[in-house]
């Protein structure tokens, strides 16, 4: 309760968030009554979901508390919320968010201590008595950058990178902090260890309301970066959301790496990397909704893929077992078994390293990709701020009609085109490591060229309702690689609005967001 309070207090925020945020922190550190002695927090209470993780690990601390609007609109009108981390360094799997649920509902009453002060700007140890067996209760204020910097020596080619941003044949970059945590981040890494000029770095002071924009890195909300990308001055570009965790990649004249591409390149040029030609690759992993890009490339390397509901803890328990050391999600997420948390910038360090080695360009890297392994067209409609009840029906009414016989074998003529249903289901994943079983993760339409339409509710925010349809068709010839995404998927979206009657149902003429 105290580290949540203080934090939100340098934010100015406090008086602003419900009292369940509290009750959620408070259980979560009840869970942990009997070890905590030691609070270790971020210089001016900043960390990044990636460096949490790292210290998490580095340190063998029992776990940690995240208090973040991730890649949502944040100040006093906008998101607020917890991620609870686990000793792994990963989100809390279903069992241990469950447990919090369950003692939640049983508590009385929770104490706080409001006088106690502790300067967050201050480097070092400072000690408290709080009369209990802790004596002296320790808090510990670390640098934000310096463990997870460290670690990132540890994996990548600093020289090499340094000399493809300093050298002879420099290119110039453009990386957008979207006013979230990661500016302390982008500066110290980028700017002052591998030598990326200062003004390379926009937007670097973390700001409580994100300057009034979603930190989304997407083309709807990095908006500054697309622009400054497509005036041709600079060859690489990358912008992160407010936490970290999540990426964008463009490359010169604006042209855009969607996120399913971007871990299938990954996957495809690890040898670029020493930390994978150190430890090898095991496997891969990608949410459900993830285009099967990443498919192709496994096959070609020898390698299993795993399939799992949308969110992190699914891949940290492939990782802790040794099965996988690539994972990624469609919602501009990667990592590694580096970590136990998807990482922006290890994705754009990844990125530059590949660009060192190869003497590319983002776009060259991308079509060469595509050259070798086809091109998955890719698109995914977002439909946010929703009345709750409305976009569950829909879901609802839309697994009653893709289960049914009726619909299997099901034709669907569009223009010129027609789509064959070869099956459908709602994903159910069962975890290879524990037999976990999760069901009801998504609704999927998968027709006999290989095309998918899936529909998922999201679960970022529990205020409003978010529906996803996504749409993806594979192309092997290279002479159609040039179309729009949009021209392209235009027929698989026409079915999955006259399916689910989306438009009719919430009054709505379009998405929020297409990506």
């Amino acid at each position: 309760i105290f580290l949540c309070k203080r934090i939100d207090s340098i934010l100015g925020l406090y008086n602003f968030y419900p009292i369940h945020i509290y009750l959620y922190v408070c259980v979560c550190l009840l869970i942990f009554k009997s070890l905590i002695g030691r609070l270790v927090i971020g210089q001016n209470g900043i960390l990044s979901t990636p460096a949490v993780s790292c210290i998490i690990r580095k340190i063998k601390a029992a776990g940690g508390i995240i208090l973040t609007a991730s890649h949502s609109p944040g100040g006093p009108g906008g998101e607020f919320g917890v991620k609870f981390e686990v000793a792994n360094g990963g989100p809390a799997p279903d069992i241990v968010s469950d447990k919090i649920y369950q003692i939640s509902k049983t508590l009385e009453e929770y104490a706080i201590c409001p006088d106690l002060r502790v300067d967050l700007s201050r480097l070092g140890r400072q000690e408290f008595d709080l009369e209990n067996k802790f004596k002296p209760f320790r808090v510990e204020i670390v640098d934000s950058v310096d463990i997870y910097l460290n670690l990132l020596r540890s994996i990548f080619d600093f020289n090499a990178i340094r000399n493809l941003l300093t050298g002879p044949n420099q290119i110039k970059i453009r990386i957008d902090a979207m006013n979230g945590v990661m500016g302390p981040y982008v500066r110290r890494i980028l700017c002052d260890e591998l030598g990326a000029p200062a003004n390379s770095a926009i937007n670097c002071i973390p700001l409580e309301d994100f300057g009034g924009q979603p930190p989304d890195p997407n083309l709807t909300y990095a908006t500054a970066l697309l622009e400054a990308m497509r005036g041709g001055e600079y060859g690489f570009g990358a912008a992160f959301d407010a936490d970290g965790d999540r990426y964008m990649i463009l490359g010169q004249n604006g042209f855009f790496v969607n996120a399913s591409d971007s871990l299938a390149i990954i996957a495809a040029n690890l040898s670029c990397i020493p930390y994978f030609c150190q430890m090898g690759v095991r496997g891969f992993g990608r949410s459900m909704p993830t285009s099967t890009a990443l498919d192709k490339v496994a096959k070609v390397m020898k390698v299993p893929v795993y399939e799992t509901p949308t969110g992190w803890r699914y891949f940290s328990n492939l990782m802790d077992s040794g099965r996988c050391s690539l994972c990624g999600e469609e919602s501009f997420g990667t990592g590694s078994d580096h970590l136990r948390e998807k990482d922006g910038l290890w994705a754009v360090l990844v990125w530059l390293s590949i660009l060192a080695a190869r003497k590319q360009s983002v776009e060259e890297i991308v079509r060469d990709h595509w050259t070798k392994f086809g091109r998955h067209y890719y698109c995914r409609f977002d439909y946010e701020a929703l009345e709750p009840r409305t976009a569950y029906f829909i879901m609802r009414d839309l697994e009653t009609l893709i289960t049914d016989k009726s619909f299997s074998h099901q034709q669907f003529a569009v223009g010129n085109n027609i789509y064959s249903v070869e099956r459908t289901d709602s994903f159910e994943y069962i975890d290879p490591v524990d037999g976990t079983v999760t069901k009801r993760q998504g609704l999927r339409i998968i027709f006999s060229d290989a095309s998918r339409l899936i529909f998922r509710m999201s679960a970022s925010s529990h205020v409003r309702a978010t529906l996803r349809i996504y749409a993806e068709s594979y192309e092997k010839d290279p002479s159609q690689h040039n179309k729009e995404p949009q021209a392209v998927l235009s027929p698989l979206i026409a079915i999955a609005l006259k399916i689910s009657q989306i438009h009719e149902r919430t009054g709505r003429k379009g998405p929020t967001v297409i990506t």
